[in-house]
């Protein structure tokens, strides 16, 4: 995994669990559990994906099974008594699915998961065709990246594009993904810049960055 910024297609599961509309609520539960996930695509056709089937919507069935609900809750509550009478996938699912496209950049997704709250979102291509699923722990596969290829990274991608004079009299140093950046620039302005943009390298954790103009380098104050 090299390159900046990393996209869904680098890190989703290809093989995928997934059910018809028609899937029958007991073959979902198994289904969830062969798999051990917590959401399964609901498919159409030729794989067109039309929503998402997850715990939660599993859920009501059981947390309604004996009780009677006040008018309050009812009103409260529709979908959910809803699916606590629901039989099939596609009663069951939430709809439409919240998805993401591959290109799309593991910021983005993440993004995606935080403001729709969701674990896992179904990959899907132009034609809304199933094409893998990525979840919050493929998100962080970045973080796996060792200390050598990252520093590889910032030192192609910051310092020797915004350096090309000074790149020698920088090292570029990682430990357990936290960067330290030291080392004399022509340009004390773009010191804060670096700072920020090996922030942006998938996988760093943290910058330290203690760059010093190299006007202050034969200052004898």
């Amino acid at each position: 995994m090299s390159g900046t910024p990393h996209t869904v297609s680098d890190v989703m599961t290809r093989t995928v669990a997934a059910v018809g509309r028609d899937a029958p609520f007991k073959d979902v539960v198994t289904l969830m559990e062969e798999w051990k996930v917590s959401a399964l695509p609901v498919l159409e056709g030729d794989g067109r994906v039309i929503g998402v089937v997850s715990e939660a919507d599993l859920l009501p069935k059981e947390e309604f099974r004996d009780s009677d609900p006040d008018r309050f809750t009812q009103r409260q509550r529709l979908d959910d008594l809803a699916k606590a009478g629901a039989v099939t996938a596609g009663e069951l699912m939430s709809a439409p699915a919240v998805t993401v496209h591959p290109t799309a950049t593991l910021a983005q997704a993440a993004r995606v998961m935080a403001q729709r709250r969701v674990k896992r979102l179904p990959v899907v291509n132009d034609e809304s065709l199933l094409e893998g699923v990525v979840s919050r722990s493929d998100l962080l596969k970045v973080f796996l990246r060792g200390d050598e290829e990252l520093a590889a990274e910032v030192r192609h991608e910051v310092v020797d594009r915004l350096f090309p004079l000074s790149a020698d009299h920088i090292q570029v140093e990682v430990a357990e993904g936290v960067v330290t950046l030291t080392g004399w620039v022509d340009d004390n302005g773009l010191a804060g810049v670096a700072e920020r943009l090996a922030r942006t390298v998938e996988g760093v954790i943290d910058v330290r960055c203690h760059l010093t103009p190299m006007s202050l380098r034969d200052d004898p104050r």
